[in-house]
């Protein structure tokens, strides 16, 4: 059975670039009439299309994929539609196109990097880095919130942590934008060599961490690069190109996404401005609920493929070993069946099930308390000093059907804080 033809989930300049209305409108008709379509693969240009995959709208689904990993696998793909070579899957997604035992080796190595001391003590950091951000925009009144607010507080962090210098943080976000905004002509604008643009930008931040890791060998400090290429566990250490994978996979799932959440956030206090009001009445009280539903609506990753080991039954429709399975995170975090108006905002919405930062299971996202804390204390910061920040303009999004991105966002506000 092939999909409703009014919904296309494979075209990308179609239905991934419509407004975001008529996205929650696509899924809720496919939840109704059909909620696992089938549908043909995009082309991307620069690989055939494959055979095809199902479309996981439900929430329910979603989760029940993610914990099963024994038959829902990641080894051959997550992050995209296409069959990538192996190689490249492992240079690009490190654990993330991994299944157990690889899967559980390296998390369980990279785990000793992000110990809960070390991350408590990230606490006075976030809060200096929220406060120097706004500080140089205060007096503006207005800025691009993505580039000069979102993406700066991430992209420091996660350098930081790493003990990469700040006269390389640039470097680091323009690779990062051409890894996830690929599709985009903004960051890639041959499309005729994006694997190239790719390969480019991927060699470039695995050197730049290699170099970095030798050094650390020799020369350790209390950053997590130190901690990774000293670590062993049961006699095993990461080698060179699994410290390269992970900084990719780390600076990118850890600065686009917390990056697209802030500046998602942004948008909507600027659509909501009860719900502004709401927030700025108890900041305490609100802010832990805030957080989670704005990544909730933003679902700043729209999906994860996983792969079939087995055949299997799932939603009551028969998969057969080989299929491709794209858990749409986007769809399933507005499910009706579990979220009361789920294309509105509601800063207090609790209980909140959402999938946004991955289903359960052993691929919930590693960064996920970091990311909470990192927006926390932004939106603290914008509250308390720039309260009436807010859109002057449409956001720019991103072409993709991976990543739900802003690229530029206006913004203004009163010159030197309302407070």
């Amino acid at each position: 059975m092939t999909a409703p033809a009014r919904v296309d989930l494979s075209d990308i300049d179609g239905f991934w670039t419509a407004p975001i209305a008529a996205r929650a409108a696509g899924f809720a008709a496919l939840r109704e009439q059909e909620p696992i379509p089938f549908y043909a693969e995009p082309d991307f240009g620069y690989l055939p299309p494959g055979p095809g995959y199902h479309a996981l709208t439900r929430l329910d689904d979603v989760v029940e994929a993610s914990r099963n990993p024994q038959i829902f696998r990641s080894g051959q793909g997550s992050t995209s539609v296409a069959d990538m070579p192996a190689e490249f899957l492992e240079f690009f997604g490190s654990m993330i196109n991994m299944d157990d035992p690889r899967h559980a080796r390296l998390r369980r190595i990279v785990s000793r990097g992000f110990t809960p001391r070390r991350l408590a003590a990230l606490t006075d950091e976030v809060e200096r880095t929220a406060r120097t951000i706004v500080d140089d925009v205060i007096d503006d009144g207005e800025c691009d919130a993505v580039t000069e607010i979102a993406a700066r507080l991430p992209l420091t962090i996660v350098c930081d942590l790493m003990g990469v210098p700040e006269s390389q943080y640039r470097f680091v976000f323009d690779r990062s934008n051409v890894i996830l905004g690929a599709a985009d002509p903004e960051y890639v604008p041959d499309a005729d060599n994006i694997v190239t643009a790719l390969l480019q930008a991927g060699g470039d931040l695995a050197q730049l961490m290699r170099e970095l890791g030798e050094y650390r060998i020799a020369n350790p400090t209390d950053d997590v690069t130190s901690a990774l290429v000293n670590a062993e566990i049961d006699g095993e250490r990461l080698t060179p190109d699994e410290l390269a994978s992970f900084f990719i996979l780390l600076v990118v799932a850890g600065n686009e996404t917390t990056r697209n959440a802030i500046s998602w956030g942004i948008q909507l206090l600027t659509e909501h401005p009860d719900q502004r009001a709401a927030w700025l009445a108890d900041l305490d009280g609100v802010t832990p609920t805030a957080i989670d539903e704005i990544v909730r609506w933003a679902s700043p990753v729209i999906f994860m493929r996983r792969t079939l080991a087995t055949d299997a039954v799932l939603g009551g429709k028969p998969m057969s070993a080989g299929d491709k399975v794209l858990l749409f995170y986007w769809a399933a975090n507005r499910d009706p069946q579990h979220f009361t108006d789920p294309d509105g905002l509601d800063l207090r919405r609790s209980p909140n099930p959402h999938v946004g930062f991955g289903g359960a299971g052993p691929h919930f996202c590693l960064g996920a308390h970091l990311a909470r804390r990192e927006m926390s204390v932004m939106f603290r910061e914008l509250l308390t000093r720039i309260p009436d920040i807010h859109a002057t303009a449409e956001p720019q999004r991103l072409r993709s059907m991976f990543i739900n991105g802003i690229k530029h966002l206006p913004v203004a506000f009163t010159p030197g804080g309302a407070r």
